[in-house]
């Protein structure tokens, strides 16, 4: 499947030893995952500025998330489709990308439940999803 992970589930992924690590190397193996160097950029503020990992940490996190994915440029994406504008950038590169799925704990996406033919998920329901098909 074709996957747009939200940064707050990447960084979650990398700060906690949860459902969100696991899922993320679940995809990493199972899936293709897509990006944009937009949100890249924000998991690295994130984890320096506000989890206060180490630069060199934080580095191989970047590293593994830039040979690991694709990126993808989004597409534009009319103002008025989402509740905060700041999702626009998640929901064009899912479109660009083709995506199956969104996975986020954005409330904000969550609430959309779809977009165009993109289904929105929390971690947890997707790990379900992934879970049932085996």
């Amino acid at each position: 499947m074709r996957i747009v992970i939200d940064s707050n589930v990447i960084v979650a992924a990398f700060t906690t030893r949860g459902m969100c690590n696991e899922l993320f190397e679940m995809c990493l193996v199972e899936h293709s995952i897509f990006l944009r160097d937009e949100i890249i950029s924000e998991i690295h503020k994130v984890l320096i500025n506000k989890f206060k990992i180490p630069l060199l940490e934080v580095t191989g996190i970047i590293n593994l998330l830039t040979t690991s994915v694709h990126k993808e440029k989004p597409f534009q994406i009319k103002e008025n489709i989402c509740r905060d504008p700041g999702d626009l950038m998640i929901l064009g590169t899912a479109e660009a990308s083709k995506a199956d799925f969104i996975v986020t704990g954005d409330k904000d996406l969550l609430i959309m439940k779809k977009y165009k033919n993109i289904k929105i998920v929390s971690p947890s329901e997707f790990w379900k999803i992934n879970i049932t098909k085996y």
